[in-house]
């Protein structure tokens, strides 16, 4: 599998989904300032590390900002949304696999 296309979510968002393990994945995902992903929850655990940028998360009850270097858990089925502080480049790692996000990608 090649390493995928940039997909165009919104404006401010776009991502990379990267060649996947059996039960673990990968998707880079690039932000501009201001860019915004609404709140939603999956079963999935995730990891999300901040390769550069700054953004602010909102975890369940928690805010959290998170800035280049670190990284934040998100456990499964919790609420969560995420707003771009500065322009951000985000490596999500996700297990088990994202079918849905995987079965966005062209045959």
């Amino acid at each position: 599998m090649s390493q995928g296309e940039w997909q165009q979510i919104s404006q401010e968002i776009r991502r990379k989904i990267l060649p996947p393990g059996k039960q673990l994945m990968s998707m880079l995902v690039e932000f501009k300032q201001g860019g915004f992903g609404p709140e939603h929850a999956h079963p999935h655990e995730q990891l999300g590390y901040v390769v550069s940028g700054k953004i602010k998360m909102v975890l369940g009850d928690k805010e959290i900002v998170v800035a280049t270097g670190e990284q934040v858990w998100v456990p499964s089925n919790v609420p969560h949304s995420v707003l771009a502080l500065e322009d951000t480049l985000l490596l999500e790692t996700f297990t088990p696999l994202r079918e849905d996000l995987l079965a966005t990608l062209p045959n």
